[in-house]
């Protein structure tokens, strides 16, 4: 039967280690070559930003004609992704929708068609996303078939080479396509003669079968022949014949291929295999946000890794909220979908950071953003006992202020049952778990150096205010620099609101984790335990946590200190059961925090616990700040009895 190849070159000019005055010379030396090739070869599938079709535009204007040329022969498929390169996974909803509108009026008045098949930004995939693709009018996406098969050992292999669909958290489904990691490094190298053309072709036969199967030669940077982005130091010198050249041969070589056949990735749609029409849940409860490529990729190297990932998403975040506080038109957001970009989060060069901030920091005086002022010293009563126990008609809490107020219990009205707070050491029977856990601590690791934690005495003052609520904060000194902590316990909701103020001169490299939500094992029905959140969706993405074994925070290597984590991009996620839940509340204009659940039962109790991540260690982070003064987080604890 037959084996049909499909290719796509993913274009970017904004890509981020590429300097703004290179760009004619991408251009000439790598876009102008993908449509030879697809000229000669085609159809050929080419995704390009808006923003990129944009720039190309005002630079070559030919090349926009000669794409628009090659689409109407039936040479180019064009597969849509967006205005900007943004990760939607990480965004709010409202965001994800209008980047996925503008670049579609981009595509319809500078090519004058609307793609039908999108690729998921940096293959950053939550079930949130499939609303936004068909309301936008995508009939089907395509996303790495690695990552998430590696978290479904249920899934047969063979569905690899045959369309599914992927389900969607609002309950419709898309039709999908898969990309192959493998297959597209096997082609870099063959262009970047580290193999031989023999090697590579003996490897693409190889997927022929007795069924009909669909394999996707390519669905990667086209930047990356006959330009070095400059990203790695392992990139080879460029030598020899032109890498685009040498994909011509390869091209040539296949298309002579018996029983294989190109096609354009959307005629693979109606292929007729075995196991095709699957409607699959991508995503799982222990990796929520499957990314493209090797574990060493994921969600945290968009959101809290970088120069200053943190403060630049907080910004953005604040300018949301400054346009839909204006009501503001849709051409109002693309700037700020610009600004959203993956690109200034990765290996942005120095000038172009530079550019970027300056951007931001305008946008947000324009806009009028509005930053919380950090809050007042307490006057109050000085507070000289160990523990500290408060109580108001909404909840009951125990603070331990040799631990630097970390709540030993919490309970919310109406039933006072500690649902949150600390684990004595030794109630795990488990080595790996044989510590002391708490809520509202911070650890802060970076590598080969001891921990830094909040957990030592704390200089603690309360107040109680005339309406009811109780005020505490606590001043810690640690090696970096003092953290000053303040708490308030609310009189008017089952709630409480906490202020994490860093006033450390610099958060190099390494992993800052905080709050830390450990559940009180005998306040929930383990069975009955769900997390909710959003992911960039408009609708709540629901993980059903019986039998689970997760473990968001887990390093991947000395190099990488995360393996997942939640985009928690409304600013909230909830966990609990039918009768108790937990709701976190993160404060995004102030700190975009990840989301991290570790979920293990161990002998015959649970460890249930949501931390949050404002940094994590990968190899994008060059320390970096973009405005100075002292870093805070702020983040909220509400209980709910159903």
């Amino acid at each position: 039967e037959m084996l049909d190849l499909f290719t796509l070159f993913h274009l970017n000019l904004a890509f981020s280690s590429i300097e703004e005055q290179a760009r004619d010379t991408v251009i000439e030396r790598a876009y102008w070559p993908a449509l030879e090739l697809a000229a000669k070869f085609g159809p050929i599938g080419i995704e390009a930003t808006g923003f990129t079709l944009e720039e190309v535009a005002k630079r070559d204007p030919k090349w926009i004609a000669r794409l628009r040329a090659l689409i109407h022969e039936g040479k180019v498929e064009l597969i849509g992704s967006g205005y900007s390169q943004m990760i939607g996974t990480l965004v709010p909803a409202k965001v994800v929708a209008a980047n996925l509108a503008i670049g579609n009026q981009i595509y319809q008045e500078l090519l004058g068609v609307r793609p039908s098949l999108a690729l998921v930004n940096e293959q950053a995939y939550a079930g949130g996303l499939v609303g936004h693709y068909l309301d936008a009018g995508y009939s089907a996406m395509l996303m790495d078939w690695d990552n998430p098969a590696s978290h479904h050992p249920e899934w047969n292999p063979e569905w690899r080479y045959a369309p599914q669909r992927a389900l969607g958290a609002d309950g419709r489904s898309i039709a999908l396509l898969w990309t192959n990691t493998v297959a597209f490094q096997k082609l870099q190298r063959f262009a970047h003669n580290d193999i031989e053309l023999d090697e590579y072709i003996d490897f693409v036969a190889g997927h022929r079968s007795e069924a009909p199967r669909a394999l996707c030669l390519y669905a990667s940077d086209g930047e990356i022949f006959d330009y070095r982005p400059g990203r790695y130091r392992t990139e080879e010198a460029m030598n020899g014949p032109s890498e685009w050249a040498r994909l011509q041969e390869a091209y040539a070589r296949l298309k002579t291929l018996e029983r294989a056949r190109f096609v354009a990735p959307s005629d693979v749609l109606s292929l007729q295999a075995p196991g095709a029409g699957q409607t699959l849940r991508l995503e799982t409860a222990a990796f929520p946000i499957p990314v493209k490529k090797q574990r060493k990729y994921n969600v945290s190297r968009w959101a809290v890794t970088g120069r200053d990932n943190l403060a630049v998403n907080a910004a953005c975040e604040r300018i949301y909220r400054a346009l839909v506080k204006a009501d503001a038109p849709l051409p109002a957001w693309k700037e700020l979908c610009g600004l959203w970009a993956s690109d200034f989060r990765t290996h942005i060069t120095e000038k172009r950071w530079e550019k970027y901030c300056a951007a931001l920091e305008e946008a947000e005086a324009r806009l009028g953003t509005v930053q919380k002022p950090i809050a007042a010293s307490l006057g109050g009563t000085a507070v000289t006992d160990r523990y500290l126990d408060i109580a108001t008609p909404q909840l009951r809490a125990r603070l331990d202020r040799r631990r630097g107020l970390a709540v030993h219990s919490l309970a919310f009205a109406p039933d006072f049952t500690p649902l949150i707070g600390g684990l004595a050491h030794g109630h795990f029977d488990d080595i790996t778990l044989q510590a002391d856990w708490y809520t509202g601590d911070c650890v802060f690791e970076g590598p080969g150096e001891p921990k830094v934690t909040d957990l030592d005495w704390a200089a603690t003052h309360i107040e109680h205010t005339a309406s009811g609520e109780t005020l505490v904060q606590g001043r810690i000194e640690t090696p970096l620099g003092p953290i000053l902590k303040t708490l308030r316990f609310r009189a008017d909701a089952p709630r409480v609101d906490f202020e994490v103020v860093f006033d450390w001169p610099s958060w190099g490299k390494g992993s800052l984790r905080l709050g830390h939500i450990t559940l009180l094992p005998a306040a929930f029905d383990w069975d009955g335990l769900t997390l909710e959140t959003h992911n960039g969706g408009f609708a709540t993405e629901r993980f059903a946590l019986k039998d689970e074994t997760i473990d968001h925070g887990a390093a991947v290597s000395f190099l990488v200190s995360l393996s997942c984590g939640l985009g928690m991009t409304e600013g909230w996620a909830e966990l609990g059961d039918a009768k108790h839940r937990v709701r976190v509340e993160v404060d995004r204009e102030t700190a975009p925090m990840l989301g991290l659940l570790t979920h293990k039962r161990i002998g015959g109790s649970l460890f249930c616990q949501l931390a949050l991540s404002a940094l994590e260690l990968d190899d994008t982070r060059h320390p970096h700040t973009y405005r100075a003064g002292p870093r805070v987080a702020r983040f909220s604890l509400t209980g709910k009895s159903v």
